[in-house]
């Protein structure tokens, strides 16, 4: 037991690689589902709008906004590899890059939250203030 609590250290390498992966598959299942929710439109008028229907749920917000959150991790990280791939003196500076990626990550994330979540009419404890504001 004592050698594996020492072979398995987290650090920002294999923390930036097991994200870039999670982000990656995250945005594969949203093409996924987005191909089979536009299948519906050869189903007529009436299924797709059945099939967008979900779209007007306040949960469905949340995972619009993981989707965002993963791409712009998944693109930030992608440009910081792309960089240390091409400029090899860029090698020793990859965790200060991680941390840049991070911290844009998390502003963006932040602007994004901001106009998504928080202005956001549709949640249920706001029923009362969203009466008749389309989301």
């Amino acid at each position: 037991m004592r050698a594996l609590r020492g072979m398995y250290q987290l650090k920002e390498g294999q923390i930036a690689y097991i994200l870039h992966r999670v982000t990656g598959v995250a945005v594969i299942l949203f093409l996924f589902v987005h191909l089979v929710e536009n299948f519906f439109l050869l189903m007529g008028p009436a299924a797709y709008n059945a099939a967008i229907g979900i779209y007007d749920h306040w949960w469905f917000r949340l995972g619009e906004f993981a989707l965002i959150a993963a791409v712009v991790y998944h693109s930030l990280n992608g440009l910081r590899i792309i960089t240390i791939d091409f400029w090899q003196r860029s090698t020793k500076y990859h965790k200060q890059m991680w941390y840049a990626v991070m911290a844009l990550s998390v502003v963006t994330c932040a602007f994004v939250a901001y106009r998504m979540l928080w202005l956001y009419p549709g949640w249920p404890w706001m029923a009362h203030a969203s009466a008749g504001v389309a989301p």
